[in-house]
């Protein structure tokens, strides 16, 4: 049995979960920092702060993160059902609920929140209604898809694989992730888009977690929206914040949560 939710955990054992079950292959062993990170953002989502956190620091795959939960759990870091979802040699890994609802929610939410950044717009926009239907049908696909994997598994953390058919994975995955608004580009021009010298307003969410370290402060969100969007997408930016505030409330992990803004312009941006 790990230590009961809520008190403190031991820093070495996070360190070593890390380090031993998705350091393999590695010329360099991992950064402390950087697994008290990792396991800070896997609280996060485990607390219902974020719907899903991208995995992304290395080659490890499926069976190697679940054994890095595993060992997490025994630490008493992760004790609410998690779920890994395999997609294109990616893996996320989701609060199975929450990631339902934010789906669900984004289904609802009209105008669509996803804007068109393809490489051959002068600025970018509100994609129009025949893309955002598109990608709702994707959307639902997915949620589909999760719901059946759900109901079908059995244990702490379950596990599935999704086959992302003419999908944009950066919309949904920035879907997934929480983002208030995703960003959406033509495939057909490769991963190109109008971004560059483009001001972006920078969204990022930080909280400290006492739970894991004193002082520790774990990135929960990090994400940007065109500054000449913001206006237009006003109201589910607003409906985002107010719902973080709400789910930071009902948790006990983390406290001094900090949302900030700035705006910036960049030669080149990748999604």
């Amino acid at each position: 049995m790990g230590p009961a939710a809520g008190s403190a955990l031991s820093v070495p054992r996070l360190v070593a979960a890390a380090r031993e079950e998705l350091g393999a292959g590695r010329r360099r062993r991992l950064p402390a920092a950087r697994a008290l990170q990792l396991a800070g953002e896997v609280l996060a989502v485990a607390a219902g702060l974020k719907p899903a956190l991208l995995y992304d620091c290395g080659a490890a795959g499926p069976a190697e993160l679940r054994r890095y939960l595993a060992r997490l759990r025994e630490a008493g870091l992760a004790p609410h059902r998690l779920h890994l979802l395999g997609v294109e040699g990616s893996a996320l890994l989701l609060h199975p609920g929450l990631a339902r609802r934010r789906l669900a929610a984004v289904l609802r939410t009209r105008p669509a929140p996803f804007m068109d950044v393809s490489a051959g717009r002068q600025c970018p926009a509100l994609c129009g209604p025949v893309e955002a239907e598109a990608i709702r049908g994707h959307l639902a696909a997915l949620l589909a898809h999760l719901r059946a994997a759900e109901a079908t598994s059995a244990g702490p953390v379950s596990s599935s694989e999704v086959v992302p058919t003419g999908w944009n994975l950066c919309t949904i995955v920035g879907v997934l992730l929480g983002y208030p608004a995703a960003y959406a580009f033509t495939t057909e021009e490769g991963t190109e888009n109008c971004l560059a010298l483009t001001p972006l307003r920078v969204f990022t969410v930080q909280a400290s977690c006492p739970r894991i370290k004193d002082g520790l402060r774990v990135q929960i969100y990090s994400f940007s929206i065109p500054e000449s969007l913001c206006v237009e997408l006003k109201e589910v930016l607003d409906v985002w914040c107010n719902e973080l505030k709400e789910a930071f409330s009902a948790q006990s992990d983390f406290v001094d949560l900090c949302v900030t803004s700035e705006v910036v312009s960049l030669p080149a941006v990748a999604l």
